[in-house]
């Protein structure tokens, strides 16, 4: 398995999510003038199917966390995946309502089971401390998928088949991503969490309110989910291709429901709650009003994306801190909730539609979403930790997160490790810099030493050949010096021989004498005359 970055691991939830919600679920919308018309069937019985995928939503979220911590994260994003292959293909192939029913039915479970395994995956591969952002990346990928099925629709109005078939291929592109990124583990829990708290002092008044207004949103909102485009085209006059611009309204004004219910919790969940139902409601009375004026019919999908957006994502925190320690409930009860409507409403916008008509169908949907907005001062607002001092800072979707576990004394037990792992990590980077900056210092002063040596070795070199040149200089002069002295010794030799030579030649001139001397004496002398 690669490992991802949280970065990594939130877009690619998103992505998930954007299949499994987007595409195969809230995408059957767009698609059922063409489907309708081509299977012969009644405004009933696609309230029926468009029922189906809600239901086994419903069962498959039952069993979910159940899945997740046995089969590990991975292995229960591959199940969802081949639910949602198998559902989009048998969609693609249908030929009746049985087929029809049957694929939305897969398609239902494969987006029960995503969130759960995502959730798993996250708590193994990102921090405590960024849960709530990830999250909210993740949560964005159900906007994301209706925004990608616009283009089909736009360009694929009339072959819905192929668009299908399209949206099987992408889930099995998903299902071989989830193989090769997804940990095998489930979520990891906390050495030093405690259990989770008894269900007998579960908050249940706050968990039954929560839970009766998602099922209303979700009854209220099935009328627009299944039968807007059926409206704009049959009663509207609009052609099958506008209802794209319908869904890419709702998607891209979906994208701005996080930032919604993050400040509502920070505010006054009541007051917001209240407020984005109302807008709900209206998206649908405008629709019914302006069905055939593509502009107002874009705006309504507009005010019905955020509204619905931002209700979930207030449901989704509220769910987490009010089931705190239980990873696998707090998530999903909402949307189990809302699931619970839509499968209810859908079925009954179908009856009004054949008993009335669309006007007045969606009519009486919008009033019940009226009626429950002015009862939202019953909303279960802000639980007891947010309600001490600290309740801005301790607000927002991570804040839910970092309350969803406790410590042996009931306290949150906020993500203190994180914040430790993340200063020793900070801690260990900046002793590698150090060692490093100490690894080149000491590899800079073995260079200069290095230098330093060759440079005395260069020296010594030329101190030794300055040397040996002085030898040779005084060797040579030393040389000069013995030829002369022998020079002057053979001169003094010369001139000592020149002078014997000399004193032998006086003696012997003398000796010439002394005998030339003692001749003359030894001669008789001289007669002469007298």
């Amino acid at each position: 398995m690669k490992s991802l970055s949280s970065t990594g691991f939130a877009l690619f939830g998103a992505a998930l999510i954007a299949i499994s919600f987007g595409l195969a679920r809230f995408a059957f919308g767009l698609f059922v003038p063409p489907i309708r018309d081509e299977l012969a069937l009644t405004a009933s019985v696609i309230g029926i199917i468009g029922a189906l995928p809600l239901i086994s939503f419903l069962l498959a979220t039952l069993v979910a966390p159940f899945t997740a911590d046995h089969l590990g994260a991975r292995n229960a994003a591959l199940l969802s995946g081949a639910f949602g292959v198998a559902g989009l293909a048998l969609i693609s192939q249908a030929t009746g309502p049985l087929s029809l029913g049957a694929g939305v039915f897969a398609c239902g479970i494969c987006t029960g089971l995503m969130m759960p395994a995502l959730t798993a995956a996250m708590q193994a591969l990102v921090r405590r401390s960024l849960h709530g952002r990830v999250s909210s990346v993740m949560n964005a990928g159900t906007s994301i998928g209706v925004i990608v099925a616009v283009p089909t629709v736009l360009f694929l109005a009339g072959a819905w088949r192929l668009a299908y078939i399209s949206f099987a291929v992408m889930a099995g592109l998903g299902v071989l991503a989830a193989w090769f990124l997804l940990p095998s583990v489930s979520r990891i829990m906390p050495a030093n969490a405690a259990p989770p708290p008894p269900i007998s002092e579960l908050p249940w008044s706050r968990l039954i309110r929560l839970s009766l207004f998602a099922f209303v949103m979700g009854f209220v909102s099935a009328a627009y989910w299944i039968f807007a485009p059926d409206l704009v085209v049959t009663l509207g006059g609009l052609p099958p291709g506008a209802t794209g611009w319908l869904w890419l309204a709702v998607g891209v004004a979906g994208l701005g429901g996080a930032v919604v219910a993050d400040l509502a919790d920070r505010n006054n969940p009541p007051i917001t709650h209240a407020l984005m139902l109302m807008m709900l409601a209206a998206s649908l009375a405008l629709l019914a009003a302006s069905p055939g004026q593509s502009l107002l019919a874009a705006f309504s999908a507009l005010v019905f994306g955020l509204a619905y957006m931002s209700l979930t994502g207030l449901y989704l925190m509220t769910g987490i801190r009010l089931l705190p320690g239980r990873l696998s409930v707090g998530p999903v009860l909402p949307f189990m909730a809302v699931s619970l409507g839509q499968a209810t409403g859908s079925p009954v916008v179908g009856i009004l539609v054949n008993s009335f008509d669309y006007a007045s169908a969606f009519a009486m949907f919008s009033a019940l979403g009226i009626l429950v907005a002015i009862l939202s001062p019953f909303y279960p607002g802000y639980i007891a930790q947010a309600e001490e001092e600290d309740a801005e800072e301790d607000s927002g979707l991570q804040a839910a997160y970092d309350h969803q576990l406790q410590d042996e004394e009931g306290e949150p037990l906020l993500p203190e490790a994180d914040i430790i792992e993340e200063a020793e990590e900070a801690e260990a980077a900046e002793a590698e810099e150090a060692a490093k900056a100490e690894e080149d210092a000491k590899a800079e002063e073995a260079a200069e030493a290095e230098e330093a040596a060759k440079a005395e070795e260069a020296a010594k070199a030329e101190e030794a050949a300055k040397a040996e040149e002085a030898a040779k200089a005084e060797e040579a002069a030393k040389a000069e010096q013995d030829a002369k002295a022998e020079q002057d010794a053979k001169a003094e030799q010369d001139a000592k021989a020149e002078e014997d030579a000399k004193t032998e030649q006086d003696a012997k001139a003398e000796e010439d004498a002394k005998a030339d001397e003692a001749a003359d004496s030894s001669k008789p002398p001289h007669k002469g005359n007298p």
